[in-house]
């Protein structure tokens, strides 16, 4: 009994990790939510999320790569979560670049690091093209070319949860869950779909803008990400999901995609993880990568 009463004293259950702290950041084009992990003090990586994904998407990998000598902060990109919703024709993957790069200028001098999953890993390149000097490393996570016409299908799936309201908070979250794209479920991914819902008469709604997602889709459909391949002049890891959307098939980032880069890019590294679309985010793998990658003492 005295060894079994030890075992317990020296296995406490673990801390949970603490809350992100919100930030507000003012811009000319409106105001930004943002989320922190790590010390303000630490150097700063910009966490830019998908096409109707929030700041909280990147909460497990805050908990991962945050700490004494990095901050992570992430945002909501405008008409997400809790930043300004602004008026049609102002969205577009080169605005939300100048956003970012104006919402980091705010954070810490420059240059930063910048992560950017799904469209996110879009307006990271943007951003290398508007101001290089601005960024020391990228990380793009599952986002860099065109993806498969399966993948679009999956992503649509989880955007119409932003077509009228819910019953309940419970009810919002079945809706995600039975689209088949989010997996695994876990804590992360229902902490990042309820922070975006708020009370609407008798149930509930997502504050994210259906408008400003479907002008960034419509803005997307016309632009050519392979074009700002180029503009990568600083060192790039691209984290790539091998697992397709569905079980249907489809990729956000095909093969074909992936090598086309390698041979584009020069010196851009590609690590492959086990994972969806969006259990990319949430990977021991990811994280392993992107900590690594960001440590490299070479830039």
């Amino acid at each position: 009994m005295g060894a079994q009463a030890l075992t317990s004293v020296e296995r406490p259950h673990p801390a949970p990790p603490p809350e992100p702290a919100a930030l507000d950041l003012l811009l000319p084009s409106g105001r930004l939510r943002a989320h922190r992990s790590g010390s303000p003090r630490g150097r700063l990586a910009v966490g830019i999320p998908g096409i109707s994904a929030n700041s909280r998407s990147f909460d497990y990998l805050g908990e991962r790569l945050g700490g004494p000598r990095r901050q992570l902060v992430a945002v909501d990109l405008r008409g997400r979560g809790h930043s300004s919703i602004t008026p049609p024709g102002t969205y577009g993957w080169r605005r939300h670049a100048r956003d970012v790069l104006a919402a980091a200028a705010q954070i810490a001098p420059p240059p930063a690091d910048v992560i950017g999953h799904s469209m996110g890993a879009f307006v990271a390149m943007e951003m290398a093209a508007l101001d290089p000097g601005a960024i020391r490393r990228v990380v793009l996570i599952d986002g860099l070319g065109l993806p498969d016409l399966l993948a679009v299908t999956a992503i649509i799936r989880v955007v119409r949860r932003l077509a009228g309201p819910s019953r309940s908070a419970d009810a919002y979250l079945d809706r995600v869950r039975l689209t088949g794209a989010v997996t695994p479920w876990n804590e992360h991914w229902e902490r990042a779909f309820r922070y975006e819902l708020v009370a609407d008469g008798s149930g509930v709604r997502p504050r994210t803008d259906p408008v400003a997602v479907l002008e960034d889709m419509a803005y997307g459909s016309w632009r050519d990400p392979h074009a700002l391949w180029h503009r990568l002049t600083m060192p790039v890891l691209l984290v790539r999901a091998t697992q397709p959307m569905l079980g249907g098939g489809g990729h956000v980032v095909g093969a074909a995609d992936r090598d086309r880069f390698l041979r584009t890019v020069a010196g851009a590294e590609v690590v492959e993880v086990d994972a969806n679309h969006y259990g990319v985010m949430t990977h021991p793998a990811t994280a392993s990568a992107i900590r690594r990658f960001l440590a490299d003492a070479r830039a």
